[in-house]
């Protein structure tokens, strides 16, 4: 199938940018914080006796700040790399109360196969991707399904396939984005009915090339964050997806995936499996909305997905420890949060 035009045009536009990189190795020592502002929720959240989290691939909140976890039970990754198509019978998504961690609701079941991004619109819609049965959806909040993308099972790389999505970013206007993903290396972007509008990227390690987009963010201006993985950075683009900018380096480790909060302040998931990495080198990294690191926490398996709540409340799905952790801000930091617009 032969690229269009628009989308060629982008990726010309995008080879040419000059790499505006944020080294974030060459940063004096004092300016990295080690996360001391940031506390660690013990307790949260709270299961019924006998019941666990499968691996965590993704969490998001809500406007009234209930945290979603997705997660995948009882299904483990294969070591054949070969995804099963079947359904898993358990619930996949569980609704917890962000201040108590009660269990508030559990649906999922016998819909997913291989559970993988998670993120909630401005109305409470629930966006997901499954890897293995190469599909987006758009849910209700309550679990309804709205809008499916994408053909069950089918892989591809044309305007209405993927090859393992990763996540959604939506915007205030409905449209939105998907990283695309395991084997695809590009963005797309669609209407809100789900039209096909355009994409960009391809395999490399240049402006707007991806190695594994894992996952995708918009901040309040509409500009596009993506956790570029394999190539360990976080790439910035406009809503058109011309390049502006890139965070590299040790500080941010290998981006699984990327949060941006109303002030600009960016919440950066390290997967912490980067080539001789010692076992905890997995963490959560804020960078201010320049790109210099202000603050390190936590210590997971390998941490996979991140979302902010109202109060500035910061929660990480762990995928390899099958666990969701709540960290929150000092009162001076939460204070500043309110503060801000």
């Amino acid at each position: 199938m032969s690229m269009p035009q628009h989308v060629i045009a982008v990726a010309l536009m995008v080879a040419s940018a000059a790499v505006i990189a944020t080294d974030l190795t060459s940063l004096p020592a004092n300016e990295r914080a080690t996360g001391l502002d940031y506390r660690l929720v013990h307790g949260w959240p709270v299961l019924p006796q006998g019941q666990v989290l499968g691996s965590v691939a993704g969490v998001a909140v809500d406007s009234h700040d209930n945290v979603f976890v997705f997660h995948r039970a009882n299904r483990k990754w294969p070591s054949s790399d070969v995804l099963a198509l079947t359904s898993i019978s358990r619930p996949t998504i569980d609704v917890f109360d962000g201040h108590t961690g009660a269990l508030r609701q559990s649906w999922g079941a016998k819909l997913f196969a291989m559970p993988h991004g998670l993120s909630i619109d401005d109305h409470d819609n629930v966006w997901l991707t499954d890897l293995a049965l190469q599909q987006v959806y758009k849910f209700s909040h309550a679990g309804r399904l709205l809008l499916t993308l994408g053909e069950r099972g089918v892989a591809g790389n044309d305007s209405r396939h993927f090859n393992r999505p990763t996540a959604v970013a939506v915007s205030p206007d409905g449209s939105f984005y998907v990283s695309d993903g395991y084997r695809n290396a590009r963005v797309m972007k669609f209407a809100p009915d789900g039209s096909f509008l355009f994409q960009w990227g391809t395999k490399g390690t240049g402006p707007g090339q991806f190695d594994l987009p894992h996952g995708i963010s918009l901040d309040a201006t509409g500009r596009v964050y993506v956790a570029d993985r394999s190539n360990q950075r976080v790439q910035v683009f406009d809503a058109s997806g011309h390049f502006l900018q890139q965070w590299k380096g040790a500080a941010i480790g290998r981006p699984y995936a990327v949060a941006i909060d109303h002030a600009g302040t960016a919440f950066i998931a390290d997967g912490g499996d980067q080539t001789h990495a010692p076992a905890d080198r997995s963490a959560l990294v804020v960078l201010r909305p320049d790109g210099t690191p202000s603050a390190r926490f936590g210590r997971f398996e390998m941490a996979h997905s991140v979302a902010i709540d109202s109060e500035g409340s910061v929660y990480i799905g762990d995928i390899s420890g099958a666990q969701v952790q709540k960290f929150v801000p000092s009162p001076s930091l939460r204070t500043e949060h309110e503060a801000r617009p």
